[in-house]
């Protein structure tokens, strides 16, 4: 897998493996260069076991916190 496939940013249509909700983490691992998509809440479960075995952990759990623009009809 590329690394330039592998950071970019991801959107509402990456879901989680686990639940099918919109993913926040994409985790690459080092052994097979496989990739594990999962939500903010999945990947909590798993980060301390998963992350050791990955070569890339790309978090944007960040955005969950952002706030959407709001639109002001005039």
């Amino acid at each position: 897998m590329s690394t330039a496939v592998a950071s970019r940013e991801l959107t509402a249509v990456d879901r989680c493996d686990r639940c099918g909700a919109q993913a926040y983490v994409r985790a690459v691992l080092e052994a097979s260069g496989g990739e594990l998509l999962f939500c903010g809440h999945h990947a909590r479960t798993v980060e301390a076991t998963l992350r050791p075995l990955t070569s890339q952990w790309q978090d944007e759990r960040e955005r969950l916190h952002e706030k959407e623009p709001v639109l002001v009809d005039d």
